[in-house]
């Protein structure tokens, strides 16, 4: 099998325990995995506070460090399908999604790489006299960066770019499912020439690792993707160092379809929103809400494109749907369809293990719970490939529908109509929203929710600044003597 390390201070390492990594197209062994101890957390965040303030990173310009994670990112790109490949491996998403997720991720390291010397201060107009004053803004210090297991070179990057770019140094955490791709990331960290301690990545489970990590005194910032129990271990975590914490909690996100649409062109977009990566995916539109007088050519389409999906070998170019990524994960998904239809809801495809494969796939299932509301509170939970369906008449009902959750993280608009697609947009709570395209991303552009989808950012210019503290600087520019403060004047 193929055997992974663990990176601390520039050195690759076995950690406290080994453990073997499934392949979910087939259930069996692949790879001989590190497990980190608490030691180990200990020594790699102990490496990046170090690190820190080191010349060989701290004395770099931030020019300098542009082109440091300039050179990362072209590494990135050159081994992108090798990484693809471990990915597709470790994960079950198909080759040609993570082909082409882990190319494009070398340019989110790209942009920040040009954002290393484009961090100002500011002068203050201060109201004393015989004063200057102005802002420095220098690195947070030593951030967690807690991934989850899906899409985890592009959460890393959207961690680490802005981090590195403001001069911070980091403990990137994989998920103990699936961590191949995150370990394999760092070897290129290596041979990009990072100084010892400035990126450390490590795997491991509970509460040894992932606590020990978020609840070390010299952990400055964490930035945590994952779900919201998890969350709030972080967040209770945090409290004993008062680390600054975001946290990218994943949605349940609405897809609205009005009656003026072309059917065609936007059964491919909800495909595309719920089945691609299996559905296994924070933004997955989870949820179709559909107007009614659209509803039942609009569904008949949807069926036929959803039973028409090609289920298979990740690793071949022709499949469309890979398996999921863990037995546990298919068992819930299984026991929640269960739910959800003994709960009034229709199966209207899928809804069962696909025939003639070995590992973890689900079949493409779509549940109209029109007339089962709870059943469609229910399904939206899901990580996988399951839509459920409600129907709408009026645009007021529809945000009804699409605002009644606790999460809001990304949300889909599909209409002609300018004016009602304006209205949709102020009208959603949501960090995201799509109109007539669904699960569009760019290093430019923010991402992040509302509610229990998540606190903080992702991505932009902000983001780097969210890496920085700012640093108060006074200088009494009068020759003058200082008075004596105790004398009345």
């Amino acid at each position: 099998m193929t055997r992974f390390q663990l990176y601390i201070d520039g050195c690759f390492e076995d950690g406290a325990r080994r453990f073997d990594s499934l392949d979910p197209a087939t259930g069996a062994p692949w790879a001989d995995m590190p497990a980190a101890g608490a030691a180990d957390v200990d020594r790699a965040v102990c490496a990046a506070h170090r690190a820190l303030t080191e010349p060989a990173w701290a004395g770099l310009t931030p020019t300098q460090r542009g082109k440091l994670i300039q050179r990362l990112a072209d590494l990135l790109a050159r081994d992108a399908q090798s990484l693809a490949e471990i990915e597709t491996a470790d994960t079950g998403k198909i080759i040609r999604e993570t082909s082409a997720q882990v190319g494009y991720t070398a340019d989110y390291y790209r942009y920040f790489a040009g954002l290393a010397d484009k961090i100002e201060g500011s002068h203050l107009p201060i109201d004393k006299q015989d004063m200057e004053v102005w802002l420095r803004r220098e690195p947070i210090g030593v951030v967690a960066a807690v991934v989850p297991w899906n899409s985890q070179l592009f959460l890393a990057a959207v961690k680490l770019g802005p981090a590195l770019a403001a001069g911070c140094t980091v403990v990137l955490k994989a998920s103990e499912d699936a961590p191949g791709p995150s370990l394999a990331f760092a070897r290129l960290v290596h041979e990009a020439g990072f100084p010892p301690g400035v990126i450390n990545v490590i795997t491991g489970f509970g509460d040894e690792c992932g606590g020990t990590l978020t609840r070390h005194p010299l952990v400055a910032r964490i930035a945590f993707t994952g779900g919201p129990e998890t969350a709030r271990r972080v967040v209770h975590n945090s409290a004993d160092n008062l680390a600054y914490t975001t946290l990218e909690l994943g949605g349940k996100s609405p897809v609205l379809v009005f009656d003026d649409v072309n059917v065609e062109s936007v059964t491919n977009g909800v495909v595309a929103g719920i089945f691609a990566a299996t559905g296994q995916s924070c933004v997955a539109g989870s949820r179709l809400l559909v107007q009614r007088g659209v509803k039942d050519r609009f569904l008949t389409r949807l069926i036929e494109k959803a039973e028409a999906i090609r289920i298979g070998d990740p690793r071949l170019m022709e499949t469309e749907i890979g398996p999921l990524a863990t037995a546990r994960q298919r068992e819930r998904i299984e026991t929640v369809v269960a739910q959800s239809i003994a709960g009034g809801a229709q199966l209207l495809t899928g809804g069962a293990r696909p025939g003639g494969l070995s590992g973890f796939y689900y079949q493409p299932t779509i549940l109209d719970c029109s007339q089962a509301p709870k059943a469609a509170s229910l399904a939206q939970e899901l990580f996988g490939p399951v839509l459920s369906v409600q129907t709408f008449d009026t645009e007021e009902e529809a945000v009804r529908l699409a605002n009644d959750t606790a999460f809001g993280l990304a949300a889909g608009v599909f209409t002609t109509h300018v004016g009602r697609a304006h209205r949709m947009i102020r009208a959603l709570r949501s960090g995201i929203v799509w109109v007539n395209t669904y699960r569009a991303v760019s290093p430019i552009a923010p991402f992040g929710g509302y509610g229990q989808s998540g606190l903080g950012r992702e991505g932009g210019l902000q983001s780097v600044l969210d890496y920085t503290r700012t640093k108060t600087v006074w200088v009494r520019t009068s020759d003058d003597p200082i008075p004596d403060p105790f004398v009345m004047r």
